[in-house]
């Protein structure tokens, strides 16, 4: 079977076709994407513009199209905090069915912890004992911690690189007093949840997810991505230091010749690193391993574990949906 998977996320809007059946792996047979950046659309009081709203639009249903065009028999449409936490979310999702026939399903803070850390399950097994999973987003960050296939506590709070850039950092070269007031936020805002987390046990592998994370391995020595995702990768909180003070002093155009930044994420890189330094600092980890796999890896396994459970799943053919727009 073929699936389609669309991922609106807050800096890219991802769609994944695969080729599917009980038991396969998530590699992608194509993709198709597009650098959004939904929140550079919000407005001051927190609400997507109509800009930003008929561009989401547009790239929905080019994505449902493109899923016709390659034969989709089935179809995943989610969204993540760009859309959770705008004041009209409800409405850019309405509006976005409305034109294209698809239904974007909203995933909570929680719900988002708990299938990425499902992925990261699989990906390293059971042998891994209580997993600790870290995942920096562009609107939020989430963690989630547990020693069975999803975890015992899952929680999001809003420190994503993107979100933390916009906020705290004005122009290309922050300034000692804004970093000063971006570090003070951050352990602020984690010392409640690093708590919640922490409570439900002790990890005996900690992880990070999500392209942030795996940028920064990559500036801090990682190897390169072209080797594939079998090679362990690992980042040491010793060289997060030393490069996130190294990263206070370039600009973003600088920040994106390092290896593994895109220009795309070259601004909100810094603001990623002192989230996860300052992660790393609360939950006492020295290191932790670099998972490939995050939610949307979770969300296929999710669907495929109901094929080989041979329930009475129903699946939305995108063909159906032609004609919506």
């Amino acid at each position: 079977m073929r699936l389609g998977v669309l991922d609106v996320g807050s800096n890219t809007v991802h769609l994944l076709l695969l080729d599917v059946y009980p038991g396969s792996r998530p590699e992608p047979y194509a993709s198709h994407k597009l650098a959004l950046r939904l929140v550079q659309y919000l407005d001051e009081d927190g609400n997507i513009s109509d800009a930003g709203r008929d561009a989401l639009t547009s790239f929905v249903i080019e994505a449902r199209d493109f899923a016709v065009d390659n034969a989709a028999e089935d179809f995943l449409a989610f969204a993540t905090s760009a859309i959770r936490e705008a004041g009209n979310g409800a409405q850019v999702l309405d509006h976005v069915q409305s034109r294209s026939g698809v239904t974007l399903t909203e995933l909570a803070g929680d719900q988002e912890a708990a299938v990425t850390f499902f992925a990261v399950r699989r990906w390293f097994g059971w042998g891994a004992g209580t997993v600790l999973d870290l995942d920096i987003g562009g609107g939020s960050f989430e963690m989630a911690l547990g020693d069975n296939a999803l975890p015992a506590v899952a929680t999001s709070v809003p420190l994503g690189a993107g979100r933390l850039t916009r906020t705290f950092i004005a122009g290309d070269l922050a300034t000692p007093q804004e970093m000063k007031a971006l570090r003070k936020h951050v352990r602020r805002e984690l010392k409640p949840a690093v708590a919640k987390v922490r409570a439900a046990g002790e990890p005996t592998c900690v992880v990070g997810t999500s392209k942030t994370f795996r940028s920064l391995a990559r500036i801090c020595g990682a190897a390169p991505y072209a080797m594939g995702p079998y090679v362990p990768r690992t980042l040491h909180l010793e060289d997060l230091r030393l490069w996130t003070r190294r990263m206070e002093a370039m600009t973003p155009d600088e920040r994106a010749e390092m290896p593994g930044v895109s220009p795309a994420r070259a601004r909100q890189i810094l603001a990623g690193a002192v989230v996860a330094e300052a992660a790393m600092d609360a939950y006492g980890i020295e290191s932790l391993r670099i998972c490939p796999w995050a939610l949307r890896e979770g969300l296929i396994l999710r669907r495929l574990d109901q094929l080989s459970s041979h329930a009475d799943v129903r699946t939305v053919d995108p063909r159906h949906l032609v004609g919506a727009a």
